[in-house]
């Protein structure tokens, strides 16, 4: 039995707060991680709101996050103490149907994401250390955490010459941007591309459409701060409304619309859809990765004419359409050879203690990507 500090949500909506847990000995096929950083994602903001409910509370959360492996039960990867490993927030077993045909991010063991136990069995690996109460793992891994206990199907290798503090961001935020641009979105040399919404996943949807030879890049943030940063790493216009990049992306377009519009904003509402489908040109795509309360039921304010005469189409993307065992090194390598920015990425830098501070300034935009340092 080990002992770690976490940050939970006793239910929700609350807050996150920071409690001593213990922590099982590792079983064969896990892998204990003593954490180096976590960002903070928005996705973990969802679960605090209720936005996203879960199986298991009280609930640790995190679940983009890099570390060095303190212990290891035999597994099939060969980890072992004094690797550096990143995290996958979807796991991948390596031989289902979909990771067996290049889709990982939709392996089967993706079902048991926010029940808070292991996929293979209904048990918790960590407990309160005050009364021995049961604790839920956000995605089998729960970032948040100075110690944290995972399956080896959410553990990928990295090279040790990579900052892990900054490596982190791979395991969730950087895949699920880039990927929505290049694999969901499709873009080609010369397209002109909107990308609705600048935070951790918007700005990286950017900096994916930009290297895939965007011509016209419209960033839309009402916030000033992400609309700077968005023409920083790769944006050519940046406005504060849908209405002005849609209007920009018609003057490039002989009044089309954009080739692509991808939906990253921090809560996604039916509308914001409808705005989409409004700005993109005959056979366009929009990328749906924004999460919002995903018990909802509210239609989509899309015309059936527009989908069927105009051959438009609403694309979902879950994690940028990514295979994380392959994917994730591929996003370091471009890191490594300058064509990749992570470090820009990051504006603030927190304790886990500050956790909750940490979402009150990204509710307040003041984050692109605020990163716990442990």
């Amino acid at each position: 039995m080990g002992h770690t500090r976490g940050a939970i949500v006793r239910s929700a909506p609350g807050k996150y707060e920071v409690v001593d847990l213990e922590l099982d000995e590792p079983r064969p096929g896990e892998i204990e991680v003593k954490m180096v950083a976590s960002g903070l994602c928005l996705s973990d903001d969802h679960i605090a709101t209720g936005d996203i409910p879960v199986g298991t509370y009280p609930f640790a959360g995190g679940h983009e996050g890099s570390g060095i492996v303190t212990r290891a039960g035999a597994n099939k990867k060969g980890l072992k103490e004094g690797d550096h490993v990143v995290f996958s927030f979807l796991p991948s077993c390596g031989h289902c149907r979909w990771c067996a045909s290049g889709m990982q991010n939709l392996c089967d063991l993706g079902a048991g994401l926010l029940a808070g136990t292991r996929w293979e069995e209904p048990t918790t690996r960590l407990r309160l250390a005050d009364d021995g109460t049961p604790v839920g793992q956000m995605c089998g891994i729960s970032t948040f955490c100075e110690t944290t206990l995972v399956s080896e199907d959410s553990c990928v290798k990295v090279p040790d010459d990579i900052p892990l503090e900054v490596a982190c961001l791979v395991g969730c935020g950087v895949g699920t941007g880039w990927g929505s641009a290049v694999n969901a979105g499709g873009v080609q040399p010369g397209h002109t591309t909107i990308v609705m919404g600048i935070g951790g996943i918007g700005i990286n949807a950017v900096q994916g459409a930009s290297h895939a030879g965007a011509a016209n890049i419209i960033a839309v943030d009402p916030v000033a701060l992400k609309r700077e940063k968005a023409q920083e790493l790769g944006a050519t216009h940046a406005v504060e409304t849908m209405e002005e990049a849609t209007e920009i992306a018609k003057q490039f377009t002989n009044g089309q619309g954009a080739d692509q519009t991808i939906v990253t904003v921090g809560v996604v509402k039916p509308d914001h859809v409808g705005q989409a489908m409004a700005s993109i040109r005959k056979a366009g795509t929009v990328v749906v990765t924004a999460l919002g309360d995903i018990n909802s039921t509210e239609p989509l304010p899309v015309s059936l004419a527009d989908v069927t005469l105009f051959q438009k189409r609403i694309q979902g993307a879950m994690f940028g359409m990514s295979n994380p065992n392959w994917d994730i090194l591929r996003q370091l390598e471009l890191y490594r050879a300058g064509a990749l920015k992570l470090d820009e990425l990051v504006t603030t830098t927190y304790t886990l203690d500050q956790v909750a501070t940490a979402y009150e300034d990204m509710h307040a935009g003041k984050n692109i990507r605020g990163v716990i340092r442990y």
